[in-house]
């Protein structure tokens, strides 16, 4: 059997690198309504770049068949956030990088409060720095039918905290896996709301806050909003949580992990909390609140997640795949280099020369660009895999639940690399 001929190859490279380069700077899409099943025509979109800080790319309209078309250079080099204004409503759509079509889900909205229902409550607890740092996340279900987004802009989630608590941030993370930084509703007395848009399937509301923590201790009053949501509670080695109704559930991750039943609407679970932790699990948490807040900045903004990690061993595999995918680019280029590049005459090769290393140096933003994003919704999904496991050893997720969450889950990390 014959062996491929060096210029063969090269040339099949090549015209698979055009190929792929044709597609760059241009998104064909359609807006769906997912209610009704119908394209939804006349609907403005923004397109964004998240690894840019949301830069604009682009704003365009649906035609009358809910198509559009956007063009833009960064377009197919990294992550685009398509947004969809409808019915007053932002609905958001994810584009990974090289990807030239996409659909935009929107939905009827409705004000009724019963389309969602708080199916889990998350709260730990890490002592830092003389202070009691709190993150809260409750996972929110819409089981709508037909499928519908709940949103009120006076505000459509609510949640406390405790006393002397100062509210740090809010954030809502949809199926799409991206943090949507939130503004917070002061209702008084330590009750806030944010307006968001719930569309159906599954949402997690993240919420963090400072504490005083005079002699390493706090007694602590943790208002129940919604009823028959169980609590999970969590918390370094070396952190005491004491409580009527508390009972300890094991480790997850070396983190000590504690159950409480549901408490009827508007109930308190009186908790204290004592103890600074052991060194090991200071750092640790301070090393995935450190990453968590680098990756969110990239995406969204800074935000304080204390989750420790789930997926590590599959990190480095994946890392390792989109290093393979770099160095094949970085192959197609060269070879697209000596095929493709004409030879530039005397008094013209300083200019060609700058333009070369113009271009060189936007791939390499490109690319770093890229793989920011990627590490982000990489640490993105080891907290979603921890949080799924915590609700699994909780009880509050049913096996059918759990297994469609891990394909889901699953199917977000192969387009992770295949993207």
């Amino acid at each position: 059997m014959k062996a491929f001929s060096p210029r063969l190859l090269t040339a099949a490279l090549t015209v698979l690198f055009t190929a792929s380069i044709s597609l760059a700077g241009t998104v064909h899409g359609s807006v769906i309504n997912r209610t009704t099943g119908k394209p939804v025509p006349d609907t403005g979109l923004d397109l964004l770049s998240p690894a840019a800080g949301m830069v604009l790319l682009a704003s365009v309209k649906s035609d009358a068949q809910g198509q559009f078309t956007a063009t833009n250079d960064s377009i197919g080099m990294g992550p685009v956030l398509i947004r969809a204004t409808y019915q007053g409503v932002s609905f958001n759509a994810f584009l990974p990088p090289g990807r030239p079509e996409v659909d935009v889900e929107v939905f009827d909205v409705t004000k009724d409060p019963k389309t969602i229902l708080p199916a889990s409550h998350v709260i730990i607890f890490q002592p830092r720095d003389g202070k009691l740092i709190g993150a809260e996340e409750y996972n929110v279900k819409n089981s709508s039918q037909p499928p519908l987004a709940f949103f009120r802009a006076e505000g459509n989630f609510e949640f406390a905290i405790p006393d002397k608590a100062a509210l740090q941030n809010v954030t809502a993370t949809s199926s799409l896996g991206m943090d949507v930084r939130q503004a917070s509703i002061d209702r008084g007395k330590g009750l806030y709301a944010i307006a968001y848009a719930f569309r159906p399937g599954e949402t997690n509301i993240r919420l963090s806050y400072e504490l005083p923590y005079p002699g390493n201790s706090a007694n602590l009053k943790l208002p129940a909003v919604y009823a028959g949501v169980r609590m999970l509670l969590v918390a370094p080695p070396g952190v005491t949580l004491t409580g009527d109704g508390i009972s300890a559930a094991g480790q997850e991750q070396g983190m000590n992990v504690f159950l409480h039943e549901a408490l009827a609407a508007k109930g308190v679970l009186n908790v204290s909390v004592s103890g600074v932790g052991s060194p090991q699990a200071a750092e640790a948490a301070d090393a995935q609140g450190q990453q968590a807040q680098e990756g969110n900045s990239r995406v969204q903004g800074q935000q304080v997640d204390l989750a420790p990690p789930r997926i590590d061993d599959l990190k480095w595999p994946l890392l390792f795949g989109l290093a393979a995918l770099f160095a094949l680019g970085a192959v197609l280029l060269s070879r697209k280099q000596v095929v493709m590049a004409p030879a530039a005459d005397s008094e013209d090769a300083p200019r060609a020369r700058s333009k070369k290393g113009a271009k060189a140096a936007r791939q390499q933003d490109s690319a770093e660009a890229v793989k920011e994003s990627v590490n982000a919704n990489l640490d993105s999904l080891k907290e979603e895999v921890f949080r799924l496991e915590l609700r699994k050893q909780a009880g509050t997720i049913s096996e059918e639940d759990y297994a469609r969450e891990k394909s889901r889950v699953d199917n977000l990390l192969r387009d992770l690399v295949r993207g």
